[in-house]
């Protein structure tokens, strides 16, 4: 086992997935991707894992490949079914370094979450809490409280993404 405080020196870390159950008998993880891509989980992959104990430990992806609506990854030095399941609930991070460059005008979610989001006349709406992946477009779960507005992303109603200054405006349609 490493040693359990192997966190990324720079910090800078991107959190991309978690453990929701093993595979097999050969210590197989299950993995729900936040990632569009599991290209993204390949061999020698360094991954940062949050135990649900508290403490983080640095790992390599031995192998991946794609398991019905998830991943299934080998990590170095878990060869068995029981020390995989130690892992279960464990959050997945990368090094923010190794993410490929977007367009521009295309975000990762991680960097959407969180934003302010006004509408076109200054008026508060809440905070992106979530973004929930559709066949035609993705659609963010602004929050203010008890309030849960859902506001599809695409170019006419998403006006503006700022992620400098954490705001989004949007032109709700009629209904919103």
């Amino acid at each position: 086992m490493k040693s359990s405080n192997d966190k990324n020196p720079s910090g800078d870390t991107v959190l991309m997935g978690e453990i929701v159950g093993v595979h097999g008998l050969r210590g197989a993880l299950k993995i729900r991707s936040y990632a569009d891509s599991a290209t993204l989980f390949e061999a020698g992959l360094i991954l940062y894992l949050e135990i649900p104990a508290g403490h983080v430990q640095k790992r390599s992806v031995a192998w991946a490949k794609p398991h019905g609506k998830g991943i299934l990854i080998g990590i170095e030095d878990v060869n068995d079914r029981e020390t995989a399941e130690g892992f279960i609930g464990s959050r997945l991070s990368v090094d923010r370094a190794i993410l490929p460059e977007l367009d521009e005008g295309t975000f990762y979610w991680f960097e959407l979450i969180g934003l302010s989001v006004f509408t076109a006349q200054g008026q508060y709406l809440g905070a992106v809490e979530k973004i929930l992946p559709t066949g035609s477009n993705d659609v963010y779960v602004i929050r203010n409280g008890e309030r849960e507005i859902l506001v599809p992303a695409l170019e006419s109603v998403v006006t503006v993404i700022d992620t400098d200054k954490r705001r989004m405006e949007v032109n709700l349609p009629e209904g919103l």
